[in-house]
């Protein structure tokens, strides 16, 4: 598409922008406009994703049909399928007339389905269907109906993510994404922010009957290196306030900070890591100390049998209520042993552990790096790191002490 004809179109819908995101989407759009296939529209929140599907609708051969634009985000779970696909009488209270539904209403024409990604599961496998075989059944009704309807879809959530959660249907994502279309956001769009300020400046100086508010050039590289979480729609309230609430026409950068939110989340540019990239650090730590905590434990249970095994050896009587430490309460316990060396190897009393002992998993050297990480952390106290940790001093002490780390 050459650059008279990009034009022509950005004029006919209102269009403001020069960005090569934006001009990409447009022409991808007037391609794909002649034919049948199916066109997911991916963007954040407030980009304008609407505009789009009208721009394939009235380039297309449906253009005399009818067109609607559905938020399937806005329909209750319990009537999308009722909205979607239509109802017959009397198939559920309130339903007092037949109703064929957008799709029936929609037969030749093209539907928008914006939000895609928030319709249930079971409306997802009725759609899957009339995308493939062109088929639906009502509500409530037993016969098949035909319908000839484009499909463009749009989403602001990230569909691979739903899919594996098992929020959204793998095979219709690829049956919807026949034609991806993504529409940048605001943020990268350069000087189109400044261009956009200026239209919505106008429309609404021509509106209410105002001087025009008009941008300095520090104020207009503010407004770019802002974030705009919400894209256009955000920009175009700014701009209104802006031009009701400022006594000043000349908009200044110190003007413009009271009206563009000051916290951080919203200033500051997101940070965008690479596909593949990750940060176990935390998870480790987790670990760590998960570890750590069963090592104790365990420890404490191999202390507490084995005084307990000397004492039914001497015939003494066990304080404990037998009730709580029969054999079989303590059979559980079993499998968590092979951490570290049998039952019958513990000291009773003072529990110390041989130096040669085996160590499951390396606990030894995730003891010990728990241990340095805790005594850093707390500036070398180790009352401190022993509240930290979820252990006794003694024991943190004996673990130094173990560790090399008491000197």
């Amino acid at each position: 598409m050459n650059n008279s004809e990009l034009q022509s179109i950005k004029q006919r819908y209102n269009i403001v922008g020069n960005c090569e995101g934006l001009n990409r989407a447009l022409d991808v759009a007037l391609q794909v406009a002649p034919t049948d296939l199916s066109v997911l529209i991916v963007g954040e929140s407030g980009v304008g994703k609407e505009i789009i599907p009208r721009v394939i609708h009235d380039n297309s051969p449906r253009r005399r049909e009818k067109y609607f634009a559905i938020n399937c985000g806005s329909i209750p779970e319990g009537t999308i399928d009722s909205e979607l696909f239509g109802h017959v009488k009397g198939s559920f209270t309130g339903a007092i007339n037949d109703s064929p539904g957008y799709f029936g209403v929609a037969h030749k024409g093209t539907l928008f389905l914006d939000e895609v990604g928030e319709l249930p599961m079971a409306t997802q496998a009725r759609l899957l269907r009339v995308l493939e075989t062109g088929e639906y059944i009502p509500v409530g009704a037993t016969e098949v109906r035909k319908t000839d309807v484009r499909i463009v879809a749009a989403t602001n959530v990230n569909i691979q993510q739903a899919i594996s959660e098992g929020r959204f249907r793998e095979d219709l994502y690829y049956r919807l994404n026949q034609v991806p279309i993504q529409i940048p956001p605001l943020r990268d769009r350069g000087e189109d922010i400044v261009l956009l300020f200026r239209l919505f400046a106008m429309q609404m100086a021509e509106k209410y009957r105002m001087d025009k508010v008009v941008l300095t050039d520090d104020a207009k590289q503010l407004l770019m290196r802002y974030k705009w979480p919400g894209n256009v729609r955000q920009l175009k309230n700014i701009t209104e306030q802006i031009s009701v609430l400022s006594a000043d026409r000349l908009i200044t950068p110190e003007v413009l900070l009271r009206f563009i939110p000051q916290d951080q989340e919203s200033t500051q540019l997101a940070t965008i890591h690479r596909e593949g990239e990750h940060s176990f650090e935390s998870e480790r730590e987790i670990l760590y100390k998960i570890l750590f905590e069963l090592r104790g434990n365990v420890n404490d249970i191999r202390r507490e049998m084995t005084a307990l095994k000397k004492q039914m050896a001497e015939g003494t009587a066990v304080t404990a209520a037998p009730s709580t430490l029969s054999t079989t309460q303590l059979t559980p316990i079993q499998p968590i042993t092979p951490i570290s060396s049998p039952l019958e190897d513990a000291e009773a009393e003072e529990y110390v552990e041989p130096e040669r002992e085996p160590e499951s998993l390396n606990l030894s050297d995730l003891g010990r790096q728990m241990l340095e990480k805790a005594l850093e952390r707390n500036g070398g106290n180790r009352k401190k790191a022993a509240q930290e940790l979820g252990i006794s001093d003694r024991t943190l002490y004996r673990r130094l002490k173990q560790y090399g780390l008491d000197k």
